[in-house]
């Protein structure tokens, strides 16, 4: 399973550690992921994703999942938000 974020996409980004002497070393950002347990009211069920807590507080702020889903672009979504988006807009629309 990879580091990333299930509704942003969001992945590990490579960058150096830069010495007092300028000695360049290789390191990873690793994004801050956490598995939980999000209710979406268009599916009516619970669903598990591993999110980084970044988009965690966006969930939060934006009133649940589906308006999330609901007002992010498509761009800003990784392949499991796209296919949970997808869905909410299915099942609201019937």
């Amino acid at each position: 399973m990879p580091r990333q974020c299930d509704l942003t996409g969001k992945r590990v980004a490579y960058g150096r550690n830069v010495a007092h002497s300028n000695v360049k070393t290789s390191r990873r950002f690793e994004p801050n992921l956490q598995s939980v347990t999000l209710q979406s009211d268009a599916l009516r069920r619970k669903i598990g994703l591993r999110v980084s807590t970044r988009a965690l507080r966006t969930v939060q702020k934006k009133g649940g999942l589906d308006a999330f889903l609901l007002a992010t672009s498509d761009k800003d979504l990784g392949g499991e938000g796209l296919r949970l988006k997808r869905k909410v807009r299915k099942a609201l629309s019937a």
